[in-house]
C-alpha cells in the first residue's frame, strides 16, 4: 500500500508561482512513476506532469510545458510541481499519483488517470486574474 501526502497550494496571482511537494510513504523505485493531474470545476481531471524515477525522465502536457517543472528527491521519496508564470486556467485541484508497477524505459509513460492505483487527496491551487 502507497500513502501519499500532498502539500503546497494556495491562492497564487496570475504571473506568480507556487510548488507543490507529494511525499510517498514507501520507498520508489527506478522504474517507478510520479505523475501530477489537475481537476478543475466542472472538468474532467487531466495529465499535468510526469517523471521516471530511474533519471529524472520527465514528460509534460502542452499546456504547462515551459512553465511547469516536475522533479523527485530520492532520499524523501517525494515529487515536486515547481509552477511559474501561472495562469487562472491553471486553478483546479492537484493531484499526485503513482505507478509501481515497474515500467520499461521505453513505455515508461501514463497519462491517462485509470492507469494509476495509489492517489494523494489533493490540494486546491487557485490562480487569480
Amino acid at each position: 500500500q502507497v500513502q501519499l501526502v500532498e502539500s503546497g497550494g494556495g491562492l497564487v496571482q496570475a504571473g506568480g508561482s507556487l510548488r507543490l511537494s507529494c511525499a510517498a510513504s514507501v520507498r520508489l523505485f527506478a522504474n517507478n512513476t510520479m505523475t501530477w493531474f489537475r481537476q478543475a470545476p466542472g472538468k474532467e481531471r487531466v495529465f499535468v506532469a510526469s517523471i521516471y524515477w530511474s533519471g529524472g525522465r520527465t514528460y509534460y502536457a502542452d499546456s504547462v510545458k515551459g512553465r511547469f517543472t516536475i522533479s523527485g528527491d530520492n532520499a524523501k521519496n517525494t515529487v515536486y510541481l515547481q509552477m511559474n508564470n501561472m495562469k487562472p486556467e491553471d486553478t483546479a485541484v492537484y493531484y499526485c499519483a503513482a505507478d509501481v508497477a515497474g515500467r520499461p524505459t521505453y513505455d515508461w509513460v501514463r497519462i491517462r488517470g485509470h492507469e494509476y492505483k495509489y492517489w494523494g487527496q489533493g490540494t486546491q491551487v487557485t490562480v487569480s486574474s
